[in-house]
């Protein structure tokens, strides 16, 4: 039970990455928000968890639901200890330039402006408990990016810097910030990720991982589990590639 006792906000969790995340934590003794712009998809989310968790619908691009997001956990939780900022989103991968601006904003908007909004909103329920944990998913494409997603690479880029620099300014806090950086899995943008979801594409894309295969909900939920608990209390400013060897 690594995270007995603790309470953790998940973003983007009604599937994918935060899915596992969420249910991985629970698990571990956690008390989870299972957060999304999915109502549905939290409320099932939370419902399969049980009475550990509580279904949270939120727009993590605006600090007023981000705000209420927080004062829910603290009502039904009485503390903070894990946020997570997992939620994403990206453009198809194609040419930079066909990106319209709306998608643009959409992506700083969820992948890096929501880590502020995110901040503003725990770090001092954090610093007034004594500490804390902040993880954010980031990706491989912000270590090593390839062509084709190159406003969502930046984006991750983005997430790694301010992972860095929140982890050395908030440890006189004892709050510690990492990264994940998990290689393409089977999410729900794996298609957008690759352009089209097709054998071909995905054959194409496992051949340029060492191990062999795509990520799964599972190795992201186990690396977040290690880096949340206090295993970890001497990491702070990582980004852990979670990628089968895709970043060598």
């Amino acid at each position: 039970m690594r995270l007995k006792d603790k309470v953790a906000i998940i973003t983007g969790a009604a599937s994918g990455f935060g899915e596992g995340m969420a249910k991985r934590f629970a698990e571990e003794g956690a008390k989870v928000v299972v957060a999304d712009l999915n109502a549905k998809g939290t409320e099932r989310v939370a419902a399969e968890i049980g009475a550990s968790a509580i279904a949270v619908t939120t727009d993590v691009s605006l600090q007023s639901e981000f705000d209420l997001m927080v004062e829910a956990a603290m009502a039904a939780f009485g503390r903070i200890d894990i946020m997570v900022n997992n939620a994403g989103y990206t453009h198809r991968n194609g040419d930079m330039l066909a990106v319209e601006e709306d998608i643009f904003d959409l992506i700083t908007a969820v992948n890096m402006k929501a880590i502020y909004h995110a901040a503003r909103a725990v770090v001092p329920i954090m610093e007034a408990q004594g500490g804390g944990v902040i993880l954010t998913t980031a990706s491989t494409a912000g270590l090593r990016p390839r062509p084709g997603l190159t406003w969502y690479n930046a984006s991750k880029g983005w997430a790694i810097t301010a992972t860095k620099s929140m982890a050395v300014e908030l440890a006189p806090k004892n709050i510690r910030v990492n990264c994940l950086c998990p290689v393409a899995g089977e999410t729900g943008m794996l298609a957008q990720f690759m352009g089209e979801d097709t054998p071909e594409l995905r054959a194409k894309f496992r051949a340029s991982i060492p191990l062999g295969r795509l990520s799964t909900p599972l190795d992201i939920a186990n690396a977040a589990l290690w880096l949340a608990s206090d295993e970890a209390a001497f990491i702070t400013g990582v980004a852990l590639e979670v990628d089968g060897g895709r970043c060598i």
